[in-house]
């Protein structure tokens, strides 16, 4: 499996963006999809994930309520919807795929960069 993160930029606070992290080769419906970020001088955190059936979500608290991952099985592609950004959430954000969503993420994508300017 291989992914490709995209739709990272610029945004001022309470903009919004939208991630898309695009899957080739084959995917399994129990397999995770997560999306990472991380900031400069902090550890990777996990932020969202979905199943790539789409039927069991995760949020982290910092983003509950503002941000909302989705799945679409036709696209092999997960993508992050960021609503009412705020600067913290400044880093650069991951994608990558737990198989059988066993809590360990295998493959991933590369970065790419949220700014957020207040």
């Amino acid at each position: 499996v291989q992914l490709q993160a995209s739709g990272g930029g610029l945004a001022q606070a309470g903009g919004s963006l939208r991630l898309s992290c695009a899957a080739s080769g084959r995917t399994f419906s129990n397999s995770a999809v997560g999306w990472f970020r991380q900031a400069p001088g902090k550890e990777r955190e996990l932020v969202s994930a979905i199943l790539w059936s789409g039927v069991r979500t995760y949020y982290a608290d910092s983003v509950k309520g503002r941000f909302t991952i989705s799945s679409d099985n036709a696209k092999n592609t997960v993508y992050l919807q960021m609503n009412s950004l705020k600067p913290e959430d400044t880093a650069v954000y991951y994608c990558a795929e737990s198989p059988g969503n066993t809590g360990t993420y295998d493959y991933w994508g590369q970065g790419t960069q949220v700014t957020v300017s207040s």
